[in-house]
């Protein structure tokens, strides 16, 4: 049973990590289409029009990987959790089947349009189509981000024959908790997508290839302002979710922060060596007063610490053991911050490095920190979720149902080892392609991109 729960939990977390490298960059790098082709119907610039063809191409491939790995999530509730499944189904039925029905088809018709619409259509209803895309892939994240907040925050649902039955959609939309899981997932797209797109603009630029280097320039440019805002505002949501997790998810927290004892006012650790056997740090740097301040705007003010809340958890649960993987929640969010904290700054240089509309003259050290910059939001956006998801263990939904009682009792741990294996192998397999594709469409540039039949694509 344990070796079944341990092997389905790495299964859904690999395939989830895998399918969110491409997720925020596609939400992100629509968002940033849609600019470069308003400018191009504002203005008749042509080579607003090119910028929209090259990145338009990465995107695409960004896309399809996308919604190749997604559909494998949704195959794991039948296969490896079915408990899981039959006590949510009536739930995450509502949200998946709008996401589904509506967002995500109406995202993939409008693409299907815009790539060969080409020459089709006028250039305003053309530019339209893609601002459609745009929302359509933010509406399809909301859903998802609607389901998933449900889980941290389960609202508007009754308890029924061992099953939660919704009771009212309008709740499950009105999820306090929902806007702040948006929020920080559309600003981290934002950031996400626009450190893609400076990343490989510095690279190109760095090549020295005079042709291309208006089209790089503005690139860059459109891209350093959106990396500055994607990042500024998810730091900004991010205090608010930390002040939400004080209120709503205290066991959370304290596993963020290590605290094993309460606190007040408590400080806030920048690094400590934990002892989850012992529950407790053997060493570690703190900042006095810090995390009270953070979580109260005061600097006063008690947080629970992790030993207190596994005994009012036992209390209110009955026994067992409340307390997620400390270390590994501690370090993840260390990761996802040390992360965004390398984006605001190396944004604010693009910014700086960009101004005036000059062609960026950027010293070797901040070339290559801009190009290495590609894997920090990958980084980012993948630590934030194993601190989402890791942090409320041992619940699948927070207060109502453990992940043990939702995994496959029938299924052999044979068989989730095998699928695993072949997931990691397919897996391999498709970001080899991805990683070609790209690679060859951003060496190449933009070559004459001018469409005279949808093939171009």
């Amino acid at each position: 049973m344990m070796n079944t729960l341990l092997l389905a939990r790495l299964q859904f977390a690999f395939t989830t990590l895998y399918h969110f490298l491409f997720v925020p960059l596609s939400i992100g790098l629509a968002l940033l289409l849609a600019l470069m082709e308003t400018a191009y119907v504002r203005t008749g610039d042509e080579l607003y029009k090119r910028m929209t063809l090259f990145w338009g191409r990465l995107f695409l491939i960004s896309f399809a990987m996308g919604v190749a790995t997604g559909l494998v999530l949704e195959f794991q509730f039948g296969m490896n959790w079915p408990g899981y499944a039959r006590f949510v189904g009536d739930v995450f039925g509502a949200p998946l089947a709008v996401e589904a029905l509506a967002a995500f088809f109406l995202e993939s018709t409008l693409l299907g349009v815009w790539i060969f619409g080409w020459e089709r259509l006028s250039k305003r209803a053309h530019a339209a189509v893609l601002w459609l895309v745009v929302l359509g892939s933010n509406l399809s994240a909301f859903w998802i981000i609607a389901a998933n907040a449900w889980m941290q925050h389960p609202v508007g649902y009754v308890l029924r024959h061992g099953r939660a039955e919704l009771t009212s959609f309008a709740a499950l939309v009105l999820n306090p908790h929902l806007p702040l899981q948006f929020g920080h997932v559309t600003l981290a797209s934002v950031a996400t997508g626009s450190f893609f797109v400076l990343s490989l603009s510095a690279w190109q630029l760095g090549r020295g290839r005079p042709e291309h280097r208006e089209l790089f320039r503005r690139s860059f440019r459109l891209a350093a302002w959106g990396a500055l805002a994607g990042s500024l505002g998810v730091a900004g949501l991010g205090h608010v979710q930390g002040q939400w997790l004080a209120r709503s998810q205290p066991m959370k927290l304290a596993a963020i922060e290590a605290l094993w004892r309460t606190e007040d006012p408590a400080g806030l650790s920048l690094a400590a060596a934990i002892d989850e056997q012992r529950q407790t740090n053997t060493w570690s740097l703190r900042v006095p007063v810090a995390l009270s301040l953070l979580a109260y705007n005061r600097a006063d003010g008690a947080v629970p610490g992790l030993r207190e809340l596994q005994a009012d958890s036992v209390e209110k649960y009955g026994p067992g053991d409340y307390i997620p993987p400390v270390r590994l929640t501690f370090w993840s969010f260390r990761a996802m911050v040390g992360a965004g904290g390398l984006m605001l700054l190396l944004a604010l240089l693009a910014v700086w490095a960009g101004r005036g509309g000059r062609v960026p003259a950027l010293p070797p050290w901040l070339w290559r920190a801009l190009v290495a910059a590609l894997a920090l939001p990958m980084l980012a956006n993948s630590t934030g979720w194993m601190v989402t998801e890791v942090g409320r263990q041992p619940w699948s939904v927070y207060g109502l149902m453990k992940t043990a009682d939702g995994v496959s009792r029938v299924t052999p741990p044979g068989t989730v080892l095998a699928s695993l294996l072949v997931y990691t192998l397919l897996y391999g397999a498709l970001l080899v392609v991805a990683v070609i594709l790209l690679r060859k469409f951003a060496v190449r540039g933009p070559a004459a991109m001018e469409i005279r039949n949808p093939k171009q694509y």
